[in-house]
């Protein structure tokens, strides 16, 4: 994988922005499961798409699932939904978006941690 991984605790964990190349990677490292919160050309047409990075993720037998949030913006329905997603997930999961800040807040807002 050619970008830093924060792990928060032993089930979860960020990274900034992963592409298509890094799915494999992420699964040989131990994560089940992916949660992509960046909203597909936050920053123009060169940003890896979740339609490819999903196809990738999937191959790679990893569950993902695409939640885009604006960064900045996060709304109580975002954070119920990513909620969701962490209870429903198997574990470890990691959650990406164009720092891992996004993806942290998220996660603390959900669990109050």
């Amino acid at each position: 994988m050619s970008v830093p991984v924060t792990l928060i605790n032993d089930n979860f964990a960020v990274a900034p922005q992963l592409s298509a190349a890094d799915m494999q990677a992420v699964a040989d490292a131990g994560f089940k499961s992916v949660i992509i919160n960046r909203p597909d050309f936050e920053e123009g047409p060169d940003q890896p798409s979740s339609v490819n990075v999903i196809k990738a993720a999937e191959q790679a037998g990893l569950r993902v699932t695409y939640q885009p949030v604006v960064s900045g913006r996060i709304t109580a329905e975002d954070v119920q939904q990513f909620s969701s997603l962490l209870s429903e997930m198997p574990g470890p999961i990691l959650a990406f978006c164009r720092s891992g800040g996004r993806c942290t807040q998220l996660y603390r807002s959900a669990t109050g941690v």
